[in-house]
């Protein structure tokens, strides 16, 4: 591991999370503005539902490790909500088994460190026309819904408010925007550039809001090593340097 160790934010889930470096996603946002502040680790796996994430919890965050995360973000339940398969086989997790598990994780989380901060994610709305263009099956049935994501969603900000653990409505957030039908998706399920920016906004204003000591939001955090030096780049006057360290490049967001 390289050093000075910084504060460590995992985001943890499905593909929402495997993929949020792709396509100027909320993962590369967020790896952006705490550049110098703190290291981004992402532990995403396409295709999973909260059965399989229990199955690797112990792996993923070990709690004999000296290091604990200072935030860990968790996003699953799209999957979790999909309808049951004929087969009896897929991603499926009947509700009541996906807020066990979700207590579960959460249970965990807590245990890791008394500075672990957690943010759950509820499941993001879907753009049903666009799945069943690309991902319904012969008959034309799609097995992901909007109205089976509110109702996933909304029991797991249940959960969080019974728990104490912050959590973000982004199925409610999404719908905000006029046009989130059109923008927000690439598939119909994964998010664009526009989709993961209101992620961006969200986990930012609970990261503000919060009354955590010390705080996680970027603004609020020190940049490494950003002491003055005579070797930062030399100002107009051509006698004094101007120190850069909290530059931020990303000039898609505010």
């Amino acid at each position: 591991m390289v050093g000075p160790v910084r504060p460590q934010f995992v985001l943890f889930g499905s593909s929402i999370v495997q993929w949020s470096f792709g396509n100027e996603g909320w993962g590369a946002i967020l790896a952006d503005l705490y550049a110098r502040k703190a290291d981004i680790f992402v532990r995403g796996y396409c295709g999973w539902n909260s059965r399989r994430a229990l199955q690797v919890l112990d792996k993923v965050f070990p709690k004999d490790t000296i290091v604990q995360p200072a935030l860990v973000i968790v996003y699953l339940g799209g999957n979790d909500s999909m309808d049951a398969h004929p087969s009896g086989l897929g991603q499926h997790v009947p509700l009541h088994e996906y807020i066990e598990n979700m207590r579960k994780i959460a249970i965990h989380l807590k245990s890791l460190s008394e500075n672990t901060r957690i943010i759950f994610l509820g499941a993001p709305p879907v753009n049903e026309a666009k799945i069943r263009e690309t991902r319904s099956d012969s008959s034309g049935k799609i097995y992901r819904t909007n109205e089976s994501c509110r109702i996933y969603s909304e029991a797991c900000l249940k959960l969080c408010q019974e728990m104490d653990v912050k959590a973000i409505d982004l199925w409610t957030a999404v719908q905000k925007r006029d046009d989130w039908l059109n923008v927000c998706f690439t598939d119909g399920i994964h998010l664009t550039s526009e989709g993961s920016k209101i992620v961006v906004e969200e986990i930012l204003k609970v990261l503000r809001e919060a009354k955590w000591e010390p705080s996680l939001h970027w603004k609020s955090m020190p940049n490494e090593f950003a002491e003055d030096s005579p070797y930062d780049p030399v100002c107009a006057d051509g006698k004094t340097t101007l120190n850069v360290s909290g530059a931020v490049i990303y000039t898609n967001m505010q």
